[in-house]
């Protein structure tokens, strides 16, 4: 296992504003991450990306030449940025303005101002993802199970891939929605299902009760990632037969500690 230390991260901010930028430092000095470059606006951002990949980028939501998901879309778009996490820093708490990074594969979203724990959590968060942490399972070999990634977001797919990587489960099948997961399911095995909740043509709560009242593998264990906090639908949702629920974006530690429970059960 190969664990970085806070120390070791290195950090672009993208923040705007000069008072925020020096909050924001500080914060991170104080948790010990001196490691940190600093860019006003998103073309700058860009320039020292492409001259130096930081480990983590945190930004602010709104520049003069675009926003931070314009910033993200090109991170993720690009093949040599994809080691590269990103967390947003802001204030905006509308979770419809949130929805968007939530589904596209941020790390963290931090409110502002946030607190030493918040920061704690998402640095943590980070250096879960750059680390390699395998699950040690009493029952199998992690090595050989074979899971169902089902996600209409390549790039939440590509999140939570690199996290379940991270622990040692390299057999990953994906799927863009539940109807394609329903083909797949009628041909392969599988010991473990990780799917969206929303999703076009078939969500994750119609997959779920395929899985579990149409399928011959009725008993997997479903880990279910979504941004829903529609309390009626995550009711439908553990009455269909969810095992576990998790948000997004999710914490690798939280999902290491599912994927415990539901395995080793």
């Amino acid at each position: 296992m190969s664990m970085l230390l806070p120390s070791e991260l290195s950090i672009l901010l993208v923040e705007p504003s000069d008072t925020q930028r020096k909050i924001i430092s500080n914060s991170l000095n104080q948790e010990g991450i001196n490691n940190i470059q600093t860019a006003k606006t998103l073309d700058e951002a860009l320039t020292i990306i492409d001259r130096h990949h930081p480990d983590l980028v945190a930004s602010a939501m709104h520049f003069e030449d675009g926003t931070a998901l314009d910033l993200l879309k090109q991170l993720k778009g690009n093949d040599e940025y994809q080691d590269i996490q990103f967390m947003l820093v802001s204030s905006e708490c509308r979770r419809e303005h949130l929805e968007a990074y939530r589904q596209s594969g941020v790390v963290s979203i931090l409110p502002k101002p946030f607190s030493s724990e918040h920061l704690g959590k998402a640095l943590n968060a980070t250096i879960d993802l750059l680390s390699n942490d395998e699950l040690d399972l009493n029952h199998f070999d992690v090595h050989n199970l074979r899971v169902l990634l089902v996600d209409d977001s390549m790039m939440a797919r590509n999140i939570i891939k690199r996290t379940i990587n991270n622990l040692g489960l390299r057999l990953v099948t994906e799927a863009s929605d539940g109807a394609e997961a329903i083909e797949l399911m009628k041909s392969n095995m599988f010991d473990l299902v990780i799917t969206d909740y929303n999703m076009p043509s078939v969500d994750g709560l119609a997959l779920t009760q395929f899985i579990r009242n149409d399928s011959q593998q009725s008993h997997i264990p479903i880990l279910m990632v979504s941004s829903e906090a529609n309390e009626t639908h995550l009711s439908n949702v553990s009455h269909a037969g969810v095992n576990a629920l998790c948000d997004k974006p999710f914490e690798p530690q939280l999902v290491k500690q599912l994927l415990y429970q539901l395995l080793d059960e």
